[in-house]
Order: C-alpha cells, then sequence, then structure tokens
C-alpha cells in the first residue's frame, strides 16, 4: 500500500541545539506504528512537527505524495492529522458535545446548532463505546471516558491520522484494554495511528511497526513479526539490556 504520509529528512534545532536530525518514515492508511525512545530521544517534538506546533528547520512533510506545510494546528487538521496528547485538550466545565465541537460548533441563522451538534456527537459516541447523554457535563467523566471523547473530537473532524501520545498513563488496566481494542478497529476502518508510549506490552499487542529514535535521529526499525521487548529495548538504548532487574541486597 502507497503510503498516505511521508516524512522526509526531517530536522529541527533550538538555537544551537538539534533536536531532531534527519528523521525519515512513511505511514500508509490502516497502519498503526509506535514510536518509541528515553526521554529526551526527541518524540514529542517530532509529533509536534505534524501536529503544527514546530515548523522543521529542514526537510518536508508529503501527504497524498504532494509536499504540504503544516503551519499550525489548523493546517494539522485541514491535511487530516489529529494530535491527541497526553495532557487532554479539554474543558471540565463543559458539556461532551461542546468539547466534541469547541471552535467548530455548527451555526444556523448566525447561532449555535445545539441540535445538529447533537445529532452529530451520537453516532461517535456511540462507535467509542460511549453510552452518554451528549449534554453530560465532562467533569462527571472517568479519566478512560475522557480519553474517549477527546478520539471522539479528532473522528468529527474526519481526521486520517491520529496521533496519540502516552494514552494510557492516567487509565486502569480495563480502560487500557479497552482503547487498544478500539484502535485496533479504528485501523481497520482505514485510519492510520501514530501510537507513543513507554509501556512497551501495549507496543506489542498493537503496532504494525515500530520506529526508534534515540538522541534526536532514527535509531532503526522493527517489523510486525520483529516487535518484541528486548527488540525494543535495544533499539531505545543501542544496546542489548542484560540486566532489567539487578540484584539488590
Amino acid at each position: 500500500m502507497s503510503p498516505f504520509l511521508k516524512l522526509n529528512n526531517i530536522s529541527k534545532s533550538f538555537g544551537v541545539v538539534k533536536a531532531l536530525e534527519n528523521i525519515h518514515f512513511s505511514i500508509s492508511k490502516s497502519q498503526v506504528i509506535a514510536i518509541i525512545g528515553e526521554n529526551g530521544a526527541g518524540k514529542s517534538t517530532l509529533m509536534k512537527v505534524l501536529g503544527g506546533i514546530h515548523q522543521p528547520t529542514q526537510g518536508s512533510v508529503e501527504i497524498d505524495g504532494e509536499t504540504v506545510e503544516i503551519t499550525d494546528a489548523k493546517a494539522a487538521e485541514k491535511n487530516g492529522i489529529s494530535f491527541v496528547h497526553q495532557e487532554l485538550n479539554l474543558l471540565d466545565n463543559l458539556d461532551v458535545v461542546s468539547n466534541i465541537f469547541l471552535g467548530r460548533e455548527p451555526q444556523k441563522l448566525g447561532f449555535i446548532n445545539k441540535k445538529k451538534m447533537d445529532e452529530d456527537s451520537i453516532p461517535l459516541l456511540k462507535k467509542l463505546g460511549l453510552s452518554l447523554h451528549p449534554r453530560t457535563k465532562l467533569s462527571q467523566l472517568t479519566n478512560g471516558q475522557k480519553q474517549l471523547v477527546e478520539i471522539a473530537k479528532a473522528l468529527s473532524m474526519k481526521s486520517r491520522l491520529i496521533i496519540l501520545d502516552e494514552p494510557t498513563s492516567s487509565l486502569s488496566q480495563d480502560e487500557t484494554n479497552k482503547l487498544l481494542d478500539l484502535i485496533k478497529a479504528l485501523s481497520q476502518e482505514g485510519i492510520a495511528i501514530i501510537y507513543i508510549s513507554h509501556r512497551l506490552n501495549e507496543i506489542s499487542v498493537i503496532a504494525d511497526d515500530v520506529f526508534g529514535l534515540r538522541d534526536g535521529q532514527m535509531a532503526g526499525s522493527l517489523t510486525k513479526n520483529e516487535i518484541n521487548r528486548d527488540a525494543m529495548i535495544s533499539l531505545m538504548i543501542g544496546r542489548d539490556l542484560k540486566n532489567a532487574y539487578p540484584q539488590k541486597s
């Protein structure tokens, strides 16, 4: 399958500090790829380039074979890219539907069309397994439910690529399992997923390919049949880890 999105030799510097250097990879429709690396490896910076928060110092981004400039979050959205941050971008004082369509509310005769918002949100919530009324206050939801509302927001934008940054860091095991099942279902519907996590067991379950970053550079990649815990650790730190749990007196 031809790639939907390609990164061509992306570099990003902050003054004299090189955060990224010649990063290149591609992702196809329906593919789930994981980005791994130690803290400070460049994962968040790379995703912020894709999300329009940072502009690359050099290199280019291609979507459907054409070079695009992702100058801000609106440009990313226009190109079908949604970013679900580790710190959720939601407002507890608003209801579910208002969070989903915040800043993109449908209008009728110059007023917000609340009826259409409700109608459009119900199939999204149902698809994500959320049996909630659209007017439920967000403050009443669990962390796992809030995560799904953030994904509902991405789906409402007709996203073709959803970036999930440490999505299970505040979820229970049951909520984590439901999220992983949802990611599989979304990929089967043609949505590409970039999954960033330190939880290697989750990556083993859902990833089609793994890309490793080390010191802002590509450290290598693993295909589906190569993905295992030891291989991922080696990719992250550049050597085999002999003693993950050393003996202590």
